[in-house]
């Protein structure tokens, strides 16, 4: 019963991953424009995503530019892009197997080591699916870091952490999590005994002694 409690809140952690995944693709805060130093606070935010760039005035209104060209952005948004775009598909290919795979579900009961194995691969397939998002969101943290404190970046062009950053690496680490625990469950191996073999009964006396 614990077992299946364990799988259940991995799966429960995984999926919210997974959700949040989605979340931090489609939000365009990757990085928010940074006032440190010289800079004077405007009266607006600017902030750039995945496949766009935004600016939102005071007033509450937000102007949106979507990245026209996929062969004009540097690589390490292309690459960027790839691996969330890898990691929600891998995370939901896992949703699927570990749904079958699950104790609480009518799937494979008849064979209850397969149905097991079903959810220790849907554990393993969330867990490549966090390092890739994981890989992604390091990335994309790195290259700001970088462009940050490389003194020929001007003051008004640098950047920093922005929530859906934030979120991604959130999300990375549910994955991982919730791979992991599903990969508890685990079969044990059964130390199978080869069966005893019966021993030949003695023949009946004829009642006759020899001498």
């Amino acid at each position: 019963m614990a077992n299946a409690g364990l799988q259940l809140l991995g799966f429960i952690l995984a999926s919210l991953g997974w959700i949040g995944s989605i979340v931090s693709t489609a939000l365009p805060q990757w990085k928010i424009y940074s006032y440190a130093g010289d800079n004077i606070v405007t009266a607006q935010a600017i902030y750039e995503g995945l496949w766009m760039s935004c600016v939102s005035q005071s007033t509450g209104q937000i102007q949106c530019k979507v990245f026209d060209s996929l062969l004009n952005l540097n690589s390490t948004l292309q690459a960027t892009r790839a691996l969330m775009v890898i990691g929600i598909l891998l995370g939901l290919i896992a949703i699927c197997v570990a749904t079958v795979g699950m104790k609480c579900m009518k799937c494979m009961e008849d064979d209850e080591v397969q149905k097991m194995r079903m959810a220790v691969i849907g554990g393993v397939i969330f867990l490549i699916s966090g390092l890739a998002l994981l890989i992604a969101t390091a990335w994309y943290g790195h290259r700001i870091v970088q462009e940050f404190y490389d003194p020929m970046t001007p003051v008004n062009a640098r950047y920093e952490f922005g929530q859906a950053l934030f979120t991604g690496w959130a999300a990375a680490s549910l994955c991982l999590l919730g791979g992991a625990l599903l990969c508890c469950s685990c079969p044990r191996k059964t130390t199978s005994y080869p069966t005893p073999r019966p021993y030949p009964k003695p023949a009946p006396s004829s009642g006759k002694d020899y001498v």
